[in-house]
């Protein structure tokens, strides 16, 4: 397994070049001190896996990351990092990182992640791995309704304008009388601040209501 580290502190690298030698099958074959150095490493050596860190001067990791899997979507990414917040986690994710361990995991641990990063599988840390489990196991947020500025009454009117109904229609088809549709109908103008019902049923079509019956 070919590794290239990518971490800004001489020390953190030289701490895992010491490490990843002692492990049989493992060859560390480049370092890179920020995420510029990151992308063109794994261009130029085509490792199986980048062990990245996510804060460093320049180009972050998070960017590194996404910049490598673009180029070269062969490597895989492994995120070694202290920073545990499930923002950073997320969008490391996101930018296409296999892996997300934390600085301080043991030899064991690390070599292992490796080892299931280079095989195709998704690794976490444990502390990480329940907080994922956690988000997508969470209901998912209700999506919001369109044009909240407008009463529940307003926007039945404003989708069936956008479905191309004249207001003898709407008023049939909601039980109310032309002249309740008609006061309705001047209120969400001037609420969406649009002239006439052709500026309105562009806005509802805009923000999803409607369509041609």
């Amino acid at each position: 397994m070919r590794v290239v580290l990518a971490d800004d502190h001489p020390v953190v690298r030289r701490g895992l070049r010491a490490l990843l030698s002692t492990i049989e099958g493992i060859e560390v074959v480049g370092e890179a001190a920020d995420g510029e150095a990151a992308v063109k490493e794994a261009q130029l050596l085509v490792p199986d896996i980048v062990l990245m860190d996510v804060r460093m001067p320049g180009l972050d990791g998070v960017e590194a990351t996404r910049r490598i899997r673009a180029a070269v979507p062969g490597v895989a990414v492994l995120v070694l990092t202290m920073f545990d917040d499930d923002a950073t986690v997320f969008t490391a994710m996101q930018a296409g990182a296999r892996g997300y361990l934390l600085k301080g995991a043991e030899q064991d641990e690390i070599v292992g992640a490796l080892r299931a990063v280079a095989a195709g599988q998704v690794i976490f840390g444990p502390g990480i791995a329940s907080r994922v489990l956690d988000h997508f196991a969470a209901p998912p947020t209700p999506a919001a309704e369109p044009f909240p500025e407008l009463t529940a009454r307003e926007r039945e009117i404003l989708a069936l304008l956008a479905e191309g109904r004249r207001t003898s229609a709407i008023a049939d088809r909601l039980a109310l009388s032309p002249k309740t549709v008609s006061n309705n109908l001047t209120s969400i103008f001037a609420k969406l601040e649009v002239a006439d019902r052709a500026g309105a049923i562009i806005r509802a079509r805009e923000g999803g209501l409607g369509g041609p019956r």
